[in-house]
C-alpha cells in the first residue's frame, strides 16, 4: 500500500468511525431507554436551552476542546473533526429515525446502539487522528494530576452523568449497558480496524490516545 492510499484509508476510516458514532448515539436517543454518559448531560442541555442534542454536542465538545489549552494537550484532525462530525451525524440520524414506540423496537435500537458504537469507537481511534476532544480531557487531567485515568474518567463522567439527570437527560438500563460494554467492544473492534503502519515507518499525525484511556468521547 502506498503512502497516499495508507493516508487515504485512515481518512476514510475517521469520518465513516466519526459519522456511525453519531448515528450509534441517534439509535440510542431513540430507544430512551438510557443514554452513554455525555450524551444524558447534552440531551439535559438540550431541553434546557431548546437546542437540538447534536448542536449541544457541538457546542460541549469546542468548550471542552478550549479545556485543552491549559492541559497543554495538541488536538489532532481527528480531534476537530470529532466537535462537528459527530453531532451533525446524530441530528441527521434523527430527522430521519422513525419514532419507536414500543419496547420491541426500543430494545433491539439500544443493543444496535450499543454495537455500532462499539465498531464505530474502534474506527475512528484505530485511524489514529488524534483522540476525541472529551478523551483528551482524561488524558490531560490524568497528566497534570498524576491521577490515573480511570479515576479521572469515573469523576468526570460522574459528574457529567448527575448534571445531565437534573437538567432532564435520560439515565437507564441503556446507561449501565453502555458503561459495561463499551470498552471490550471497542477494544475488539481496534484490533478489528487496526491500520499497518505507513511504508517506510512514516507518520504523518500524531496518534490517538493510549488505548488504556480509551474510550469513550
Amino acid at each position: 500500500m502506498s503512502a497516499r492510499h495508507h493516508v487515504g484509508r485512515r481518512l476514510i476510516q475517521l469520518y465513516a468511525g466519526l459519522a456511525l458514532y453519531g448515528a450509534s448515539s441517534a439509535l440510542l436517543v431513540e430507544a430512551g431507554l438510557g443514554l452513554e454518559p455525555w450524551n444524558v448531560l447534552h440531551q439535559g442541555l438540550a431541553r434546557l436551552t431548546g437546542l437540538t442534542i447534536g448542536a449541544v454536542s457541538v457546542v460541549v465538545g469546542a468548550a471542552v476542546l478550549l479545556a485543552w489549552i491549559p492541559l497543554r494537550q495538541r488536538p489532532g484532525l481527528g480531534t476537530v473533526s470529532n466537535v462537528f462530525v459527530v453531532g451533525v451525524a446524530m441530528d441527521g440520524a434523527l430527522a430521519l429515525l422513525p419514532e419507536a414506540r414500543t419496547l420491541a423496537v426500543r430494545v433491539p435500537l439500544l443493543l444496535a446502539g450499543v454495537l455500532l458504537n462499539g465498531a464505530a469507537t474502534g474506527l475512528y481511534i484505530a485511524a489514529r487522528f488524534g483522540p476525541g476532544p472529551r478523551d483528551g480531557l482524561m488524558t490531560g487531567l490524568h497528566r497534570r494530576t498524576g491521577r490515573s485515568i480511570r479515576l479521572m474518567r469515573t469523576a468526570v463522567e460522574a459528574a457529567v452523568v448527575v448534571t445531565g439527570f437534573v437538567l432532564g437527560g435520560t439515565i437507564g438500563v441503556g446507561t449501565l449497558l453502555y458503561a459495561v460494554s463499551i470498552g471490550p467492544l471497542a477494544q475488539l473492534f481496534l484490533r478489528v480496524f487496526a491500520v499497518p503502519p505507513a511504508p517506510g515507518g512514516s507518520t504523518v499525525v500524531a496518534a490517538g490516545p493510549p488505548r488504556r484511556a480509551i474510550l469513550r468521547r
